[in-house]
C-alpha cells in the first residue's frame, strides 16, 4: 500500500483479526464519482468468517466502514471478492452435504439473492 488511508487500514486490521489466514488478506482501494470502493481479497477458506451467519459479519463491517468514512467526509463501500467459479463449487458442495434435496435457502444457506442484497 503506497499511501495509507484510514478506511483501508481499518478493513485490513479488522479482517485480519477475524480470519485464519491473515497473510492472505489484501485490499484494493478505488475512488470514483460515487465514492470510495474497497475490494477485499481473502483466502477462500475464510469466506464464511467474513460473511458470517446470514451476512451479519459483512453487514457489521460495512456499517463500521461507513462510519470511518463519514469522519473523512467520504462515502465508502466494501466489496468482498469471490470468484464466480469458487462460489459455484462451494454451493454445489454444500447442497451435496445437505443431501441435495433442499435448495440453498431452505437449507439455511446464504442464497445468491442474499449476497446480491449485501452487494457481494
Amino acid at each position: 500500500m503506497a499511501e495509507a488511508y484510514k478506511d483501508q487500514e481499518f478493513v485490513e486490521y479488522a479482517v485480519k483479526a477475524l480470519v485464519n489466514h491473515p497473510e492472505d488478506v489484501r485490499t484494493e482501494r478505488t475512488v470514483d464519482d460515487r465514492g470510495v470502493l474497497i475490494t477485499l481479497h481473502i483466502n477462500q477458506d475464510d469466506m464464511g468468517y467474513i460473511i458470517g451467519r446470514q451476512g451479519q459479519t459483512a453487514r457489521a463491517l460495512r456499517i463500521l466502514l461507513k462510519t470511518v468514512g463519514a469522519k473523512e467526509n467520504a462515502r465508502v463501500n466494501l466489496k468482498i471478492f469471490e470468484p464466480d467459479e469458487l462460489r459455484r463449487e462451494h454451493q454445489e458442495r454444500k447442497s451435496q452435504s445437505v443431501g441435495g434435496s433442499a435448495t440453498h435457502g431452505e437449507a439455511g444457506m446464504v442464497t445468491d439473492q442474499d449476497l446480491a442484497d449485501l452487494g457481494i
